[in-house]
């Protein structure tokens, strides 16, 4: 039985820490797609407010999305059930934002896109055996 225990709880901290590592890459893509935003502003080109407020507000969930992955990891299921929301519903918005013709160029969907995806997996990971079974609904 304790081996049970001690697979399962190192299958969970696997999980926690492959979520960690993509929402990482959902932060770094943010960061990309921010620095993009201030270099074609400074070379003259154009921008929009849309355009750096929206990747200002993605980035800036980066580490509320950290946070709630660490209390997770730790055993939080506020965190967890948070977490699991976030990566399910903000993929679902940033792609759908993103459908909305003229409000964004192709090149910013196409990042925003890819960080969508990152959470996408987090999404799945929540949903993902080795989860359910650390965070069983009451």
């Amino acid at each position: 039985m304790a081996h049970t225990t001690t697979t399962q709880a190192a299958r969970t901290d696997e999980a926690f820490d492959t979520a960690r590592t993509y929402v990482t890459l959902f932060g770094a893509v943010g960061a990309i797609v921010l620095a993009t935003v201030a270099v074609m502003a400074a070379t003259g080109h154009h921008t929009t407010a849309f355009l750096w407020i929206r990747g200002a507000v993605l980035l800036a969930a980066t580490p509320l999305l950290l946070r709630y992955t660490a209390k997770a990891a730790e055993g939080s299921p506020r965190a967890f059930d948070r977490l699991r929301t976030l990566a399910t519903t903000m993929p679902v918005a940033i792609v759908a934002v993103d459908l909305v013709p003229g409000l964004c160029p192709a090149w910013y969907a196409v990042l925003q896109g890819l960080s969508a995806l990152s959470l996408a997996a987090v999404a799945v990971l929540t949903r993902g055996a080795a989860l359910r079974e650390a965070f069983p609904k009451s």
